[in-house]
C-alpha cells in the first residue's frame, strides 16, 4: 500500500503559524512589548516621511499602525496600492503616539493577491465627500468606508435585538416563499415572473403566509426581502427591502399587538447601544428613548392636528412629519401610534371596528416623522373574508388557498411589518433612504 504524504509547510510560510492579531486586540500588546505579531487586512494608507514609511493596515474591527524603515521594505510599500490585502508580521512595540499606545515593527509583508486599483473614494479619509450615486454605483468598495460600514452594524445590530425579544416572548422564526400566485394587495404593484409558463408574483409581503402559521405556531416572525412595483422615484420608497415581520395569535385586539411591536422597538434600539456602541458614536446617532407605551391617536384626531379634510383617506409625508412634531412636543416622544385608519382604505384583510366599521383595528407608527411600521388586527373567521372580498369586488379563485386556512381555526390574531431599511434610516436622519441600504434597487437601479 502506498504510504500518504502530506503537503509540506514552506518555511516562507512559517510566520503564518502565528495566530491572526485583529486590530482592535494590537493594544493588548502594550503589556507584552517584543513579542510577535501577525496583521492581516487591507492597506488603509501609506505615509512616507523622512527615513520612514507609516502603513495602516485595515481589518474588520478597525485599523493598525505598522512602522517600516528598512529600504528595501519601504520599496515595496510603495508597490502595494491602497486597498492591497496584505500580510504583516512584526513585533509589537507601544509607542504612546500610536493608535492604541501599540504599533507594529520591523515587519515582513506578504500581498495576499493582486495590487488593487483606485476606489473610487479615499477610504481613508474620514468624512465622505463623493455624492450619493458614486456612492452607490460603486458600492463594492465605497461600503468598505467605515461611515458606510456603521449604517449596515446599526441594521445588524437592531436584528440581534428583534430576534432576541420575541424568541423570548415565544415566537417561532419562520421563512415564506418570494414567489407566489397572487398578490397580497389586491394584485396592484407587484412584479410579475415567468413561472414555468404561468405567470407567478415576487411576494409583495410574507403576510398571507405568516396568518396561515398563527394556525400552526401561534407566534411567528420573519426576517427577508419584500418587493413592491411601485413607480415612485422619492427618498423613502425602495423596491426592495429587508421588512421584519411578525404575527400573533390569541389576541383581543391591535393593543395587544402594539404592546409586542413597543418591546420589539425598545429591545431593538437597546441592541444597537450595547452591540453597536461604536456605529453609535462614529455617526452620532442620537438613540431614541421608548416610552413604556407609545403616545396613540385614533387618525380622525390625527387629522384635526395636523389640519387635514376631515375625509382624508390617509396620511401623507407631511401629516407624518406634522404628527411627528406634535409627538417631541406633547410627549417629549420620537414615536406616535395612529389607529383606527378607514377600513375600506387598509387591506382587506383588516378587522373593522366592532362598535364602528367604518373604522378598522389598524394602526401606523411614526418614528421621527416618518411611518415606520404598519399593523393590524386581522380577519380570523371564513365569512368575514368572503364577505370583504365580495364588497371589494374581487375575486376569490386567485386568494383561494389562503382562505382555506381559514375553515379550519385560525385564532384571533394581528401583526406588523418593520422596514429595516426605514427603521436605520430614521436613527441616523438619513436624507435618503438609499443611504443606508447595502445594495439599494429602485425604480432606476438593478445594479451593482
Amino acid at each position: 500500500m502506498a504510504s500518504l504524504r502530506l503537503p509540506q509547510r514552506s518555511p516562507a510560510n512559517a510566520a503564518s503559524r502565528l495566530p491572526r492579531t485583529l486590530a482592535r486586540d494590537v493594544p493588548a500588546y502594550a503589556d507584552r512589548p517584543g513579542e510577535r505579531i501577525r496583521l492581516s487586512g487591507w492597506v488603509h494608507r501609506r505615509r512616507r516621511l523622512s527615513g520612514l514609511t507609516f502603513l495602516v493596515v485595515r481589518d474588520r474591527t478597525g485599523t493598525a499602525q505598522v512602522v517600516v524603515k528598512d529600504e528595501s521594505t519601504i520599496e515595496q510599500v510603495e508597490g502595494l496600492p491602497e486597498e492591497t490585502t496584505v500580510e504583516v508580521v512584526g513585533i509589537a512595540s507601544p509607542n504612546g503616539q500610536a493608535p492604541g499606545g501599540v504599533e507594529v515593527v520591523d515587519p515582513t509583508l506578504t500581498r495576499l493577491g493582486d495590487p488593487a486599483e483606485t476606489p473610487a473614494i479615499e477610504l481613508w479619509r474620514p468624512k465622505i465627500s463623493a455624492g450619493l450615486p458614486t456612492l452607490l454605483d460603486h458600492a463594492q468598495t465605497t461600503l468598505r468606508h467605515p461611515r458606510r460600514q456603521a449604517h449596515w452594524q446599526l441594521a445588524a445590530a437592531s436584528l440581534r435585538g428583534f430576534r432576541d425579544t420575541l424568541d423570548e416572548q415565544g415566537f417561532t422564526e419562520v421563512h415564506s416563499p418570494k414567489l407566489v400566485e397572487s398578490a397580497t394587495e389586491s394584485g396592484a404593484n407587484v412584479f410579475t415572473v415567468d413561472y414555468f409558463g404561468r405567470p407567478a408574483y415576487l411576494a409583495q409581503s410574507p403576510q398571507f403566509y405568516k396568518q396561515v402559521l398563527v394556525g400552526v405556531f401561534e407566534r411567528v416572525y420573519e426576517v427577508g426581502p419584500v418587493f413592491r412595483a411601485e413607480p415612485h422615484d422619492t427618498v423613502r420608497h425602495l423596491a426592495e427591502f429587508v421588512s421584519l415581520d411578525v404575527e400573533l395569535g390569541f389576541i383581543a385586539d391591535h393593543h395587544d399587538v402594539i404592546k409586542v411591536l413597543r418591546d420589539v422597538v425598545a429591545a431593538m434600539a437597546h441592541s444597537v447601544e450595547i452591540r453597536a456602541a461604536s456605529a453609535v458614536g462614529l455617526l452620532e446617532v442620537d438613540l431614541p428613548r421608548v416610552p413604556a407605551e407609545f403616545p396613540t391617536l385614533h387618525f380622525r384626531d390625527a387629522l384635526a392636528i395636523t389640519g387635514a379634510p376631515a375625509d382624508e383617506p390617509d396620511l401623507s409625508p407631511a401629516h407624518e412629519r406634522a404628527l411627528g412634531a406634535w409627538a417631541k412636543q406633547e410627549h417629549d416622544s420620537d414615536f406616535v401610534v395612529v389607529e383606527g385608519f378607514p377600513t375600506a382604505h387598509r387591506a382587506f384583510y383588516s378587522h373593522p371596528d366592532p362598535a364602528d366599521p367604518r373604522w378598522s383595528r389598524s394602526f401606523d407608527l411614526i418614528f421621527r416623522g416618518v411611518e415606520l411600521v404598519s399593523g393590524a388586527q386581522r380577519l380570523h373567521r371564513y365569512d368575514d373574508y368572503v364577505a370583504a372580498l365580495q364588497q371589494r369586488g374581487l375575486a376569490l379563485e386567485p386568494f383561494a388557498a389562503y382562505l382555506d386556512a381559514f375553515r379550519y381555526g385560525i385564532p384571533p390574531h394581528g401583526g406588523f411589518a418593520i422596514g429595516l431599511e426605514r427603521w436605520v434610516g430614521r436613527l441616523v436622519e438619513a436624507t435618503n433612504i438609499r443611504q443606508v441600504a447595502l445594495f439599494p434597487r429602485d425604480l432606476h437601479r438593478l445594479a451593482p
